[in-house]
């Protein structure tokens, strides 16, 4: 059984992949809250803390850091925690998952990279947003996000880790909620099971390096995931139409 190690899962996408997976591998979390039983503590911005931490057998390490943000360029405090949270911790776990020998990074980007060629939900270019064409962003998260998928491909290069960095969509906790209050959900929505397979065959594949839009098989959406099925293997399987129109039968 392959060993997993989550570091921040104790957010909404941590809290599932930890029940979902627990079945099929050996996942342990890394979080400053202790949300479930195998919980490990540290601080991801303290480097010798999160290396002593991180359980050295681990075989992919999946890098999920989040925090509530309000875009505010102007605002120097968040900017400040921005950097903790999405780029210093990000330098550590890189750095300690290469002096551990760890093969695997799965490392948790954003459709923010591109979200300048996005308007609710909807592609600006008149096709589906690739990972090929050039990084645009209206955010600071945006940047730190880019960002820290090439630092992933300096520790690939230099250090031989595999690194896969999945560029998540909209994930909710309650789907069918968020749905009914958000119309660009419907085209950006992860859903779970999404989630969950595209997860799975990242930890899985033999692929060295690759970035991929994590995004259900929605009408409409804006981001492209032929690389996701021709490369990772997997298709996704569920479209926000039919979630809602079970929805009403129900």
């Amino acid at each position: 059984m392959k060993k997993i190690t989550m570091i921040g899962g104790c957010g909404i996408i941590g809290r599932l992949l930890t029940k979902e997976l627990s079945s099929e591998y050996d996942v342990t979390i890394i979080d400053q809250t202790r949300c479930a039983e195998k919980v490990l503590i540290a601080d991801a911005n303290d480097e010798e803390e999160l290396y002593q931490t991180i359980p050295q057998d681990t075989d992919a390490i999946i890098h999920l850091l989040n925090m509530e943000m309000t875009h505010d360029v102007m605002n120097a405090e968040e900017f400040a925690k921005m950097n903790d949270v999405f780029w210093r911790s990000t330098y550590h776990m890189f750095r300690s998952a290469a002096r551990l020998s760890i093969p695997k990074v799965i490392f948790a980007s954003s459709n923010h990279v591109t979200d300048r060629y996005e308007k609710d939900g909807r592609s600006l270019l008149g096709r589906e947003i690739t990972t090929d064409d050039v990084p645009s962003t209206k955010n600071v998260y945006g940047i730190l996000k880019f960002a820290s998928e090439q630092l992933g491909r300096l520790f690939h290069d230099q250090t031989g880790i595999s690194v896969i960095n999945l560029r998540i969509g909209t994930v909710a906790a309650d789907e069918k909620e968020e749905l009914h209050k958000k119309k660009r959900t419907k085209r950006t929505l992860l859903s779970h099971e999404d989630l969950f397979g595209m997860t799975k065959a990242a930890i899985e594949t033999d692929i060295p390096f690759g970035t991929y839009y994590a995004v259900s098989e929605n009408e409409e959406k804006p981001w492209s995931t032929h690389k996701t099925r021709e490369e990772l293997g997997y298709r996704p399987d569920v479209n926000t139409t039919e979630i809602l129109e079970e929805d009403d039968q129900a």
